[in-house]
């Protein structure tokens, strides 16, 4: 992974991360900075003739403004109106897309444009990953989460009636484009909500991201604020070192799972009206305890946890379900290993490892700490 500046002189306060390709796969850019626009034809490239816009209903007018200068650089363009949020992450939208795709004539060199937060960038590379068994898709995303944890990486997946994410595909994209501008007008509850995946990057990898949030939390929770580009481009370089070595998940990917395995039960049970941050930050703190009551995690460290989380506005608790509803739903998550619980905890900060088929004494006492 290498960072340098935007090439061309078109954009001068962009910083181009580069993500390693592994398992077969091409490399490919992060660009993150402002007025990135310009930047798209050149991660699309001259071999695709069709580009196909995706986007959530709620970022039509963007997505238009995206379509339209794509067409005056010569590409035959279409736009692909999604469902909002997680209701953009099913079959039947997938399957929309699909006809969308056969009706336009799209071909294996022609490219998909995902343009939106999370869930849309989840299910638009799905649909790449699916379409002709794979062609190029280029995310634009638009919110915290999206840029620094869903459009980076290559998982693309919908949601099923059993749980989050479980059908899908490792299918990276072609590049990503971060415009921070699209995070002045981002609701601050979304804008927060993002804050948990760049917490969850300080503390399985880059422990200054805690220092910057601790030293003024006020300004971490807002796009203007002074450090906002230094945090999203640290939790990119997170990511983008872990997923260059493991693709798949056969290995040390799994640390970005922190948090994430009581999370996805609480979104599920929440039938996704939690926001994914809002969950991943209750199953930081859950993760926390589970460490500490393993005897890995020092006490410091735990209880650092609901104190950066709660400086910013996230959540720590949740009550809305009992213990054995979130442990059925836990037992089928794509990181359990046959009946066997799998949760990414730390011996220390920034050193990150397994735990796996912990007592369930130990998953109790852990959740009570979050259950408040």
């Amino acid at each position: 992974m290498t960072t340098t500046p935007a090439q061309g002189g078109r954009i001068p306060a962009a910083t181009r991360i580069a993500v390693g390709g592994s398992a077969g796969t091409a490399p490919y850019d992060v660009l993150v900075g402002r007025r990135l626009l310009g930047e798209l034809p050149g991660l699309i490239g001259t071999a695709a003739r069709r580009v196909a816009v995706l986007h959530p209903e709620a970022l039509t007018e963007t997505g238009e403004v995206v379509r339209q200068d794509l067409a005056d650089h010569g590409y035959e363009t279409i736009a692909v109106q999604l469902p909002n949020a997680e209701e953009a992450k099913t079959a039947g939208v997938a399957a929309y897309c699909w006809k969308a795709l056969g009706q336009s004539g799209f071909t294996r060199t022609d490219v998909i444009v995902a343009v939106g937060g999370g869930a849309t960038t989840d299910v638009s590379g799905f649909v790449a990953a699916s379409w002709l068994r794979g062609v190029r898709w280029v995310a634009v995303p638009t919110t915290v989460l999206g840029m620094v944890d869903a459009a980076v990486g290559g998982k693309t997946g919908i949601n099923t009636a059993e749980g989050k994410n479980l059908v899908g595909a490792f299918h990276p994209p072609a590049g990503v484009l971060c415009d921070l501008a699209a995070l002045d007008s981002l609701p601050v509850n979304d804008y927060v909500s993002g804050l948990a995946e760049i917490i969850k990057a300080g503390f399985i990898a880059d422990p200054a991201i805690l220092d910057l949030i601790e030293a003024d939390p006020g300004s971490a929770r807002r796009p203007e604020g002074p450090h906002t580009a230094e945090l999203i481009e640290r939790a990119i370089r997170v990511k983008a070192e872990v997923v260059a070595g493991d693709l798949k998940e056969s290995g040390p990917r799994e640390i970005l799972n922190y948090g994430h395995t009581l999370a996805h039960a609480i979104e599920k049970n929440e039938r996704y009206s939690w926001r994914h941050g809002a969950a991943v930050s209750v199953g930081m703190v859950f993760a926390a305890e589970l460490g500490r009551l393993a005897g890995r995690l020092d006490d410091a460290t735990a209880d650092r946890h609901r104190a950066v989380l709660t400086s910013v506005g996230l959540p720590v608790t949740y009550r809305g379900a009992p213990w054995e509803r979130l442990l059925g739903t836990m037992r089928v998550d794509k990181k359990s290993r046959g009946d066997r619980l799998r949760f990414i905890v730390l011996d220390g900060l920034a050193r990150p490892a397994v735990l796996e088929g912990p007592d369930p004494a130990l998953l109790v006492a852990a959740h009570a700490e979050v259950a408040g």
